[in-house]
């Protein structure tokens, strides 16, 4: 029978490749040389080499004939992923050759894809199919003597994005090199099969029909009488395609030739077993900060469409333990290089912050947060699962601490960079060297235990799992999970959940900045309850009805009660929530059993449970309170009631060494400290001061920023400080995000932020240079579901009270909520009349519409004027003013931080105990030059277009009317008084 050596088919598959690009090339820098050197930045001669998507995309005859011969190649590289997964499989029952063949046919599908939609058809397609086979190099490549191409990989993103953020001329063909230099070294691996094929013998067989894959040891008719030679692999059509013969006692050494080598950290023993808890600690804080910066990722898209935007449907990759309900992918998932290697893919949603389109992170996120659950799950279902629920605790609490210290931002989300606070750089090599520890410290005993998953017929689980009780497992983690994101993930949460504001100058809660450090000490003791119940064994008493109880008075406190007693609640709920972790955890081990059936059952329902509660919590209208029910009527299948059979019967038997209770105890401490001593770190030297002390000038500004997120979908609250601290405003209000800290822990300034996240609304913010005497904060009608919130609040202006109303209301989508809305802030402005007010609001409606349009209800029925009764080219934000002078205002362009304008109103308040003399359309609209006015009532020049120094202002400038319009004082005695310094009684 016919036979041809399986290597002859890895040789072709090189010859191919090779022939393939080098063709490309030769014909490239034959006939388009500096055609394929040009590039969006520079051209010949500073590129002087072309890269390799131009060469082999761009030009005609290059890219046809590469692509004929590429055609040709696919045949034997389908054949080697082929070979390569039995050459494995022969003798082994590990699921690593499964993953392989799986990784090396998307391998194909991938290359296939970059290669035949290049970058001149659609660059983002291409990018999307290059990242995607780059990646799958990882499995396939795995335990290989191939860390050149890994090495190769961060000069070449290096270069890259010295050419494609820094526009470095040259950069591009350096890139270029290492991409040529990673096609080598792509081919140069695939080349090695070659001769494993070849020490192997195998041959491909034809003419018969039984075709048969022979692997036998070398020069098998000359094998000495007490050698045994490797058995044939047959494939029988009619029956299994591979039929595997069993491996001999004791093949020799030679048979397969030893790839893989390893490098081993000198420790001293007694350190081992404390950098293997930190470094479990730190892969637990890379967990909840990949898996907390999805929703953030995803929600960039519903900004930008004011709904549902589809990209929602990442949500669905916390859905991935359903893949571990196959026994090779589960068994794989739980061993030492399966958990490695999901660690290391989970780092593609650390490395997206270095990407500049928001799609491509959530793309990266997107398969980040599928590697980093599956990873998880498999460490939950383990028999180590009382330290594994501690590390889960104490990586929680790290992601929130971190959050904490920097201003509400994790620093290692994809959505921040050095411009905005992150630290990704160190986060990803602190996380490589933890996945390195992780890759080569001692075997676990879940680890070293026999795997009875790999059975075919696995044996029925220790624990009774009918419905109920897989359920009573899968429930309450899913509900756990999302309390701790939705309520505890952010230090300033339970705060905000119930803020009302001021009264008599004084805050009547607590606040973020100063007060978040009680969040985590409730939530650290709670910590420290569950760790002794694990260490006493006395986890009975934590899952009794009667501390079930104890956690639904918190909640009902925390939801009927506001400000300090409300917080009181919110603190008990979290000393409640975390000290059930183990508990939790424990349930959904026991409940998965031993089967590889139940582990994917339980763990994806558990997230399904969260994705549910999560889209609940967006969507329920009005309601908070039908979430926090949901959630806790879900975390009740955890606790043993009496005379139902809910909870799985799972042992109550203490783990943990002493070495690991003393480390945790120790680490709760350090977090203590550290959470207080950022709170002490982060409170604002800087008294609020006014930035004009002398005028009685009060400058206002209204920006709408959605989320706090830029154009590139990143944390944009260091470039709303930078227009604030230019424009120089006495207020400022913004929507629907807390983007408070670093404005005022670094500026100085009073914030009152409202209604909360009690009142299921999207809030507001009022930040203040002036005292906020009282505040009262408002749920605007909305039978038709618009919730619209609204702070009215009095400031202490230069000895004035003066009435600021900030409001953010509802779309076009139901004109009676619009209506019902406009006409309540009306009612408080008009409430107050006559005394200054000042309007600063999201108003969707055109200038001077009429009724049932906000416009005509707000300026009539609110007693109020129009900033600029002339300015016909508003939409959505509005400034409304009386009883103060209007001397200037100014549109300022969104540049990159929002989709929204600032637009800013300066006022001079009249001499202390007088009110405004003329506020007669004459008088309101005696327009002025700039040079015409005192330059304290100027803006900064530095927002003019033509302006020097506005390239460094992040794309903003005076727009619309092209500069600041200026208003004149109308002629009466308190004309003069008003451009004269405040006296002392007037600036009390």
């Amino acid at each position: 029978m016919p036979q041809i050596p399986a290597a002859y088919i890895a040789r072709a598959h090189t010859v191919l490749g090779s022939v393939s690009f080098l063709t490309a090339l030769f014909l490239g820098l034959l006939f388009h040389y500096k055609k394929l050197c040009k590039n969006a930045v520079a051209t010949y001669p500073e590129e002087f080499f072309p890269s390799v998507s131009a060469t082999i995309g761009d030009w005609y005859p290059e890219r046809n004939i590469f692509q004929l011969l590429i055609a040709f190649t696919s045949g034997p590289r389908l054949g080697l992923v082929a070979f390569e997964y039995l050459l494995h499989s022969t003798n082994s029952s590990s699921p690593f050759p499964l993953v392989t063949l799986t990784s090396g046919l998307l391998r194909t599908i991938t290359c296939g894809g970059w290669v035949y939609i290049t970058s001149s058809d659609d660059g983002e397609v291409h990018d999307f199919f290059m990242i995607s086979y780059l990646v799958l190099t990882i499995p396939w490549m795995w335990g290989c003597t191939t860390f050149n191409f890994f090495l190769s990989l961060i000069p070449l993103v290096y270069f890259y994005l010295q050419h494609k953020l820094h526009r470095v001329p040259g950069a591009y063909t350096r890139y270029s090199f290492f991409e040529w230099g990673l096609i080598a070294l792509d081919l140069m691996f695939d080349s090695f099969t070659e001769e494993e094929l070849r020490l192997r013998k195998f041959q491909f067989s034809f003419g018969d029909p039984s075709a048969t894959i022979q692997s036998t040891e070398a020069a098998k008719q000359q094998t000495a009488p007490t050698e045994k030679a490797e058995p044939e692999i047959q494939i029988d059509p009619s029956k299994n395609p591979v039929a595997k013969a069993k491996a001999p006692a004791n093949p020799p050494i030679s048979a397969v030739p030893e790839s893989r080598f390893s490098l081993r950290l000198v420790l001293p023993p007694s350190l081992k077993p404390f950098i293997s808890f930190v470094s479990s600690i730190y892969l637990s804080y890379i967990f909840w900060s990949i898996f907390t910066s999805l929703i953030p990722t995803l929600f960039y898209f519903s900004i930008w469409e004011l709904g549902i935007a589809g990209h929602e449907l990442a949500l669905l990759s916390t859905l991935s333990p359903i893949f571990l309900s196959f026994n090779p992918v589960l068994s794989w998932a739980k061993s030492r290089g399966g958990s490695t290697t999901l660690h290391i893919f989970s780092l593609l949603a650390l490395g997206a912050f270095i990407l500049d389109k928001p799609i491509h992170r959530l793309w990266l996120v997107f398969l980040g947060t599928c590697a980093v659950m599956c990873k998880q799950v498999a460490t939950w279902a383990t028999s180590d699962i009382d330290q594994q629920s501690i590390i889960t605790a104490l990586g929680f609490l790290l992601s929130s601490l971190s959050k904490h210290a920097n201003h509400t931002n994790n620093p290692v989300w994809p959505l921040v960079n050095s411009e905005s606070g992150g630290y990704n750089k160190i986060g990803i090599v602190l996380a490589a060297l933890a996945i390195y520890e992780h890759h080569i410290r001692q075997p676990t005993i879940s680890e070293t235990a026999k795997d009875v998953t790999q059975n075919t017929n696995p044996p029925q689980a220790q624990v009774d799992t009918t419905q109920g009780h897989w359920l009573a497992g899968a429930v309450p983690l899913g509900s756990l999970i999302f309390i701790l994101h939705n309520l505890l993930s952010d230090s300033s949460t339970l705060i905000a959940w119930n803020w009302t504001g001021y009264q008599d100058y004084q805050p009547r809660g607590p606040v973020p900045h100063l007060h978040g450090s009680l969040t985590f000490a409730a939530q650290l003791f709670g910590l420290l309850l569950a760790l002794t119940s694990v260490t006493h064994d006395l986890t009975d008493i934590l899952a009794h009805p009667l501390w079930f109880t104890y956690g639904s008075a918190a909640t009902i406190v925390l939801y009927a009660y506001r400000d300090w007693s409300g917080y009181f609640g919110g603190l008990n709920l979290a000393v409640f929530i975390t000290s059930i972790i183990p508990i939790v955890l424990k349930q959904a081990s026991a409940a998965s059993g031993s089967t590889w059936q139940s582990t994917g059952k339980v763990y994806f329902t558990a997230m399904l449970v969260y994705c549910l509660l999560a889209l609940s919590s967006t969507w329920t209208v009005a309601y908070a309170f039908v979430v926090l029910v949901a959630q806790m009527a879900c975390l009740s299948l955890a606790f043993r009631w009496p005379g139902l059979k809910l909870s799985c019967s799972a042992e109550s038997k203490n783990t943990l060494s002493s070495n690991f209770v003393s480390y945790s105890r120790g680490a709760i401490a350090c977090f203590a400290f550290f959470s207080f001593a950022a709170s002490v770190y982060r409170i604002s030297s800087r008294f609020p001061q006014c930035f004009k002390p002398g005028p009685r000038i009060l400058t206002a500004g209204i920006w709408t920023i959605h989320f706090g997120l830029d154009n590139q979908g990143r944390d944009s609250q260091r470039l709303v400080r930078n227009v604030v601290r230019d424009m120089e405003l006495d207020r400022v209000v913004f929507g629907e995000r807390d983007l408070t800290r670093v404005i005022v822990e670094e500026m100085g300034y009073y914030v009152d932020i409202g209604p909360g996240p009690a009142s299921h609304t999207w809030g507001c913010v009022l930040l203040s240079k002036f005292p906020i005497i009282n505040s009262t904060h408002h749920l605007l009608p909305s039978p038709g579901g618009e919730l619209a919130p609204a702070i009215e609040a009095v400031l202490d202006v230069w000895g004035t009270p003066v009435t600021v109303v900030v409001a953010h209301n509802g779309q076009e989508e139901d004109p009676l909520d619009r209506e019902l809305q406009s006409t309540e802030l009306a009612r408080i402005m008009a409430a107050s009349y006559p005394q200054p007010v000042l309007f600063l609001g999201y108003v969707v409606s055109k200038p001077h519409a009429p009724r049932p349009a906000p416009y005509e209800i707000l300026v009539q029925d609110g007693r109020v004027f129009d900033i600029d009764k002339d300015d016909l080219d508003r939409w959505c934000e509005y400034i409304l003013y009386r009883g103060m002078y209007r001397t200037s205002y100014a549109r300022i362009s969104r540049g990159k931080v929002t989709d929204t304008e600032l637009q800013i109103g300066q006022f001079v308040l009249p001499p202390y105990g007088t009110t405004v003399v003329d506020d007669s359309e004459g008088a309101r609209y005696l327009r002025s030059q700039k040079e015409d006015m005192p330059e304290h009532h100027w803006f900064t020049m530095d927002y003019y277009e033509d302006h020097p120094n506005n390239k460094a202002k992040g794309g903003h400038a005076y727009h619309v009317f092209g500069t600041p319009l200026y208003y004149q004082i109308p002629p009466d005695p308190s004309k003069v008084l008003c451009y004269q310094r405040a006296t002392p009684e007037e600036q009390r």
